[in-house]
């Protein structure tokens, strides 16, 4: 599926909201929405600074991430990727932002796992174990298992969401979203790649786990991870087809190394059940 748009698109007539970053730190994600043909169609950028602009990659990590779920059989939100001339605060930038559809059926609204938890949720019932009681637990321990291999440091509990369709009396979980703050999203520059440890466990949001990626895969049971599809290393070259006109090579070199090895730690579970 072609999921790059390279020729460059005049976009200059969206209107951007700025929306703060739950970590707290400088820095804003802008997002927009336009119609078209009666459906709405959203779009995101990467991390903007006021003074500096447009000086994240988050945007090129949502592609990353949605071709190794595809790879892994999870459903998700689709994202394409456009080559956009966009005008913030009155200036123009050449850029690449993330578009995406409504991922809502007819009669549904949505409301986050969060906020379904607190309304839902039995005496004493963690959020892993409403979400298995819902049924949701291939969702969740997929979402575990990408989450370590991207490290995602973002999945709090407005970023997984719930879709009700009041009439039917009915509700699902959201494709997996929003996968932006993973990988090397802190690195800015070359010195920022060089002190980078692909294995290190940083710090995760993560609702129904715990701050540690690595310690979230013990959540996983060991008769899920027999059925997980194997990643081959020549896959590598599926999730970064045609990255190298978006981003530098160094950054797809390291991004690379750091799917990989922690897919070989994930094989060694995998191997040792």
């Amino acid at each position: 599926m072609e999921d790059i748009i390279t020729e460059l698109q005049d976009m200059r007539y969206l209107n951007w909201t700025k929306t703060r970053k739950s970590s707290g730190t400088a820095g804003s994600f802008l997002k927009s929405y336009d119609e078209v043909e009666k459906k709405k169609i959203y779009y995101k950028l990467s991390d903007y600074d006021l003074v500096k602009g447009i000086i994240g990659h988050e945007c090129v990590n949502e592609i990353v991430v949605q071709r190794l779920l595809r790879l892994l059989n999870v459903e998700h939100l689709e994202y394409t990727l456009v080559h956009a001339l966009v005008i913030i605060d009155e200036k123009e930038y050449e850029t690449y932002l993330c578009q995406s559809e409504d991922f809502k059926e007819k009669g549904e609204a949505k409301i986050t796992l969060e906020d379904y938890y607190a309304m839902e949720k039995e005496n004493n019932e963690s959020p892993l174990d409403f979400c298995k009681r819902k049924g949701w637990e291939k969702y969740i321990y997929d979402m575990l298992l990408v989450d370590y291999l991207v490290l995602n440091r973002d999945r709090h509990g407005a970023n997984i969401e719930v879709l009700r369709n009041k009439r039917n009396k009915s509700d699902r979980i959201a494709p997996l979203f929003d996968h932006g703050l993973s990988l090397l999203c802190r690195c800015q520059s070359n010195d920022d790649l060089a002190m980078f440890d692909v294995m290190e466990d940083k710090k995760v949001q993560c609702f129904v786990g715990s701050n540690s990626a690595v310690e979230n895969l013990k959540l996983i049971p060991a008769d899920f991870y027999k059925n997980i599809p194997a990643l081959k290393k020549t896959d590598l070259n599926i999730i970064f087809k045609d990255l190298d006109k978006v981003i530098g090579k160094e950054y797809i070199k390291l991004m690379r190394k750091m799917i990989w090895e922690r897919w070989c730690y994930i094989d060694s579970i995998r191997n040792s059940q």
